[in-house]
């Protein structure tokens, strides 16, 4: 039991820390670039323009949604946080060059991000049966006297913890090839920043993708305290 806490404990920690980190590393370059010429928005619609991806749209993401800067490949949309869209801080310019960079991966085939968007489709079809399957087990319990439901309970619990840690894991390759092989060489041969520029680009393009890492570190966390409190 005490090794068992103390790993809960570490892994806590260790969840944290990416994520403090990659919050003070965008928060640090957030501000208004005195050299920047346009807006993320901007800029984002003269990639488009250069990498040729007409049928992708770019757009702010309203105030007040829980959702941050990403790349929709359903919908074949940028979408930005007002923020990062209406700024020409280094953050949001370089933010913008990562996501432009998935739908650079879409535009080419790029596997790994084709097969997380299959698996992220098929996963809301799971969560949503382990979602039904959980609501049910207090009806079913009184009136179905069997092992089974016990089992039905497990596995509906395990499918809606553990599907964020596979998408999650699953992402990580997709983030940082996003980052360092298609956003930071778009950054370096446009020559859209200087050296001391796209030294702290390289940074935050690390804290794009460790935005992946500490999501992903704590969905393990919470699929290991969720089976924690199972075995009691």
């Amino acid at each position: 039991m005490g090794l068992l806490i103390v790993g809960l404990v570490l892994l806590a920690i260790i969840s944290f820390v990416p994520q403090w980190w990659t919050q003070w590393i965008l928060k640090k370059h957030s501000q208004p670039h005195p050299s920047l010429p346009g807006t993320a928005a901007e800029f984002g619609e003269h990639l488009l323009r250069k990498y040729q991806l007409e049928d992708v749209r770019l757009e702010a993401i309203p105030q007040g949604a829980q959702m941050g800067d990403h790349y929709d490949p359903i919908e074949k949309v940028v979408r930005l946080s007002s923020t990062n869209y209406h700024s020409n801080s280094l953050t949001a310019i370089v933010t913008t060059a990562h996501e432009i960079g998935h739908a650079i991966q879409h535009q080419q085939g790029y596997e790994p991000l084709l097969t997380r968007t299959e698996m992220v489709e098929r996963a809301q079809w799971l969560q949503k049966f382990s979602g039904i399957a959980l609501l049910a087990t207090p009806v079913l319990i009184p009136l179905l006297h069997t092992p089974m439901i016990g089992l039905i309970t497990f596995a509906a619990g395990f499918i809606a913890m553990g599907i964020p840690v596979l998408i999650h894991l699953s992402t990580l390759p997709v983030e940082f090839d996003a980052s360092y092989k298609r956003a930071l060489p778009l950054l370096e041969q446009g020559e859209y920043l200087d050296k001391k520029d796209l030294s702290r680009a390289r940074h935050i393009l690390t804290a794009c993708a460790f935005t992946y890492v500490s999501a992903s570190l704590a969905s393990l966390f919470n699929l290991w305290r969720w089976f924690s409190g199972w075995r009691r």
